[in-house]
């Protein structure tokens, strides 16, 4: 196996910069609709007292759980010795950076007073996943930055197994921290389940590998860097496992709801009537999100196509954006259960489908912390050596000829 050679992208062209250009209007659009929405209040969004999660969340905390996937290549090579990997850890840390950093802009320029974080970070409350939450991202950072410094220090390559292992730990806690947010909110009935801490993990290595893989074919098409099609192989088959896991984890959860007679009420409401959510869990959830990349991953003549392929990831990401708004403003769409076994009626929406439709500043907002995630990347392959020279099957296949 030839041993990969790492370099910078020139990034002088007029793509190049047309790309940053592009992403830098949704960042510039991104900050306005914060200032918009903090000048104003938070009224002119679209989340009101009865949903209080709403399009910035959708899009951060997707952002968030794709970050741990992200991840996933580098510890494959780090943690389970598979060397064909190794070339890409230093790009899968950066990408998982840059995807929890764009995530976490969002959940800050959201806050209304973005001086509040100060609060939380100087004054735990360790009875709350979301103090947890503060000490797992700022850990995830610390962490992962060691482990690309002694994968791009020769000196300390000797210590990048460990650094890796302990990364590879460290976000599977943050994603089931993420996840048990909503596991732990007992009050809401579409989210009280044990279930959720893996099925976060299990999403966020499909989201995570999706747009890794877009971002692996962009860099090398782009470049005109060679791409093997062993790695390209591994790499699309991988996506697929990850792809019928995650939706095997999200069948469990709504026949063990069904199964639950105090979890009926919320299952019929997204399942079956619930307009808007039932519509994204068949068709964005479901469909394009799962069982159309299945077939386009796995067809023995659509599954060699890189394009194809690159659409599978496309509506996987999709997918994901519409599985976490069912999750986050369909959940909270659904009235509180307050009395269970007991009909309550008064004049403060006791019983009522809260009403939600998002503005186009929360949406900016939302895709600028996608956005910042890849200019960061973009940036980083120019000024530092993330990328190898060539991912050729010689270069990834010690017993290619």
């Amino acid at each position: 196996m030839k041993k990969a050679n790492f370099v910078e992208i020139e990034g002088r062209s007029a793509g190049y910069l047309g790309l940053l250009g592009f992403l830098g209007i949704f960042i510039l659009a991104a900050l306005g609709s914060s200032y918009y929405m903090e000048h104003h209040g938070h009224h002119v969004t679209g989340m009101t007292n009865q949903i209080v999660w709403g399009m910035p969340h959708v899009f951060a905390v997707f952002l968030i759980v794709a970050a741990s996937g992200a991840l996933n290549v580098a510890s494959i090579s780090s943690v389970f010795q598979k060397t064909p990997y190794k070339p890409m850890a230093r790009l899968s840390g950066l990408l998982s950076l840059a995807l929890l950093l764009g995530g976490l802009m969002i959940l800050v320029l959201d806050l209304g007073r973005p001086d509040r974080l100060i609060v939380a970070m100087t004054k735990y409350n360790f009875k709350s996943i979301f103090a947890w939450n503060m000490i797992l991202y700022n850990g995830f950072f610390i962490i992962v930055g060691i482990y690309i410094w002694t994968m791009m220090q020769r000196n300390l390559n000797k210590y990048s197994k460990y650094a890796g292992f302990a990364a590879f730990i460290w976000r599977l806690t943050l994603t089931t921290g993420t996840g048990s947010i909503f596991g732990f909110l007992v009050a809401r009935q579409a989210y009280d389940a044990a279930i959720m801490a893996p099925m976060f993990v299990v999403m966020s290595f499909s989201f995570g590998l999706a747009i890794f893989i877009l971002v692996l074919l962009a860099s090398y098409n782009w470049t005109g860097r060679p791409l093997g099609d062993i790695i390209f192989n591994r790499l699309k088959n991988l996506l697929g496992v990850f792809v019928a896991g995650a939706l095997y984890f999200v069948v469990v959860q709504h026949v063990t709801n069904i199964y639950a007679a105090e979890h009926s009420g919320v299952e019929n409401f997204i399942l079956l009537n619930g307009g808007i959510y039932t519509q994204l869990f068949w068709f964005g959830e479901v469909l394009i999100g799962s069982l159309i990349p299945l077939a386009l991953l796995y067809h023995p003549v659509w599954g060699k196509s890189r394009t194809l392929v690159g659409l599978a990831a496309v509506l996987i990401i999709l997918g994901g954006l519409a599985e976490m708004y069912v999750i986050i403003i369909g959940g909270q769409a659904y009235p509180l259960v307050l009395f269970p076994g007991m009909q309550v009626e008064s004049s403060f929406f006791d019983g009522v489908i809260n009403h939600y439709a998002p503005t186009l500043p929360e949406i900016m907002l939302g895709l600028g912390g996608m956005a910042t995630a890849m200019i960061t990347v973009a940036l980083a392959v120019k000024v530092l050596r993330f990328l190898p020279e060539s991912l050729a099957n010689e270069v990834v296949d010690p017993h290619h000829k």
